[in-house]
């Protein structure tokens, strides 16, 4: 099999600094993009006729829960607190090593059939080596961090954790899987929020992200109850607090922050800690709408993900480009948000969240070619007068046509060549009548 790719004739949608947009070639030389316009002489390259076609970085997505895909419509119409205590936590405490493995592949599976290249993951308590197992095996991209909780009330017994416990398995994780698959896969510190992680958790994991040089990723600000609670504990915001414990800055992704005030607006366009944004989560939990428009006019570093399938339903990099633009240009007005601007937050921003802007996120020479081609011969997305737009506020997961992870073509034609997807949906399956029959009554 030849380790050269070439796509031809694509409209190429670089999302490079100046943004450039040209018809043309790319070549992919093993995992990094090689030459961009004219064909190259590639006489043993596999070949992709891209004409029609139009190529763009694969999506970054920075803020998923691989381990919640299997409860996909089982904890809907319920508030934040609510959502975790009466059905997300006990869901997650009766998983089991290979129904989280299903889980994985499952979300694996529909975010590379929308496009996505590369997520931030926030897994549970247990089993999060069968994550990474369902990554490695798939050829996905991710930063994979297990969840720690090592405080709370009604946290059922199964996610309960004593600190240090908590800290040395993160540890032995980070050991074995942080740049692994030729850098591929990476892991990061996973603290769930402030209401279930103690001062000294906090604390720790601030001072060991700086040691090892890894992502810190939680959530914050996201509902007003939450905040209301930590205020109340700690006697400052949530923002303030994880300033305090040293959890703002430059290798922080911090879910949400639907809930900010101007001062804690401020602590993250100062630290460099970067905002990940869940459109769809947010108003489907009912926790508000983000001052995005005001974060990005100051300068704060926002990116995109999907969250959950148990706060969302799906896993879709362009129902979240759609959502966050509309939703802001009803506060703001019809330029706020841009096509252009929501598209980059999706890719190179994402990139940069994630620490990885030089290697993903845009096509440039000497990157990491992960890619995705879309189709643009449907109804939907006829006729194309401005491709960007069209991504942004037309296409459908269905458009993608192929996608390319490292160099290599994960999915070809609509068809995934690393996952059986009638495997992936008859495990799910079994697995997730396993889990409700495990679930407590209620």
């Amino acid at each position: 099999m030849s380790d050269s790719l070439l796509i031809k004739g694509a409209t190429v949608i670089t999302l490079d600094a100046k943004s450039r947009i040209f018809e043309g070639d790319v070549f992919v030389q093993s995992t990094r993009i090689k030459s961009l316009g004219e064909s190259p002489s590639a006489q043993d390259a596999e070949v992709i006729d891209a004409r029609g076609q139009v190529l763009l970085p694969g999506f970054v997505q920075t803020h998923v829960h691989l381990c919640q895909t299997l409860f996909r419509g089982a904890a809907d119409d319920l508030a934040l607190i609510d959502w975790l205590k009466k059905r997300v936590w006990p869901m997650e405490a009766a998983h089991t090593p290979e129904s989280i493995y299903a889980s994985a592949r499952l979300g694996i599976a529909e975010m590379i059939r929308g496009g996505t290249t590369c997520a931030l993951t926030m897994e549970t308590v247990n089993y999060t080596e069968q994550v990474f197992r369902a990554v490695e095996e798939s050829g996905f991209r991710a930063t994979v961090g297990k969840c720690m909780m090592d405080r709370g009330g009604e946290v059922p017994a199964g996610l309960r954790e004593q600190t240090e416990a908590s800290v040395t398995e993160s540890m032995e994780l980070l050991e074995h899987w942080h740049g692994a698959a030729g850098g591929r896969i990476r892991y990061c510190f996973a603290p769930r929020f402030a209401l279930s992680c103690s001062r000294e958790l906090l604390e720790r994991v601030a001072g060991l992200a700086r040691e090892r040089g890894v992502l810190v990723h939680t959530h914050a600000s996201e509902n007003a109850d939450e905040i209301h609670i930590v205020e109340t504990e700690t006697g400052r915001r949530n923002i303030e607090y994880l300033a305090d414990v040293g959890l703002a800055d430059k290798h922080v992704v911090l879910a949400h922050c639907v809930h900010l005030n101007d001062d804690e607006m401020e602590i993250l366009r100062r630290t460099g800690t970067h905002v990940a944004h869940c459109p769809s989560s947010n108003l489907k939990l009912g926790s508000g709408i983000a001052r995005v428009t005001e974060m990005v006019e100051r300068g704060i570093s926002v990116s995109l993900g999907a969250d959950g399938a148990a706060c969302n339903n799906r896993l879709d990099m362009l129902t979240e480009m759609r959502t966050a633009g509309l939703i802001q240009k009803a506060l703001h007005g019809p330029e706020a948000l841009p096509a252009l601007r929501v598209l980059r937050m999706a890719t190179i921003d994402g990139a940069r969240a994630l620490g990885l802007g030089g290697e993903i996120g845009s096509i440039e020479v000497g990157k990491r070619a992960d890619l995705t081609l879309f189709d643009f011969d449907e109804l939907r997305t006829t006729p194309c007068s401005d491709p960007v737009s069209t991504i942004v506020y037309a296409a459908e997961a269905s458009n993608v046509r192929t996608v390319i992870i490292d160099g290599r073509v994960v999915m070809r034609d609509r068809k995934l060549t690393t996952m059986d997807q009638q495997d992936v949906i008859r495990d799910a399956r079994e697995m997730s009548s396993r889990l409700n029959d495990a679930l407590p009554a209620t």
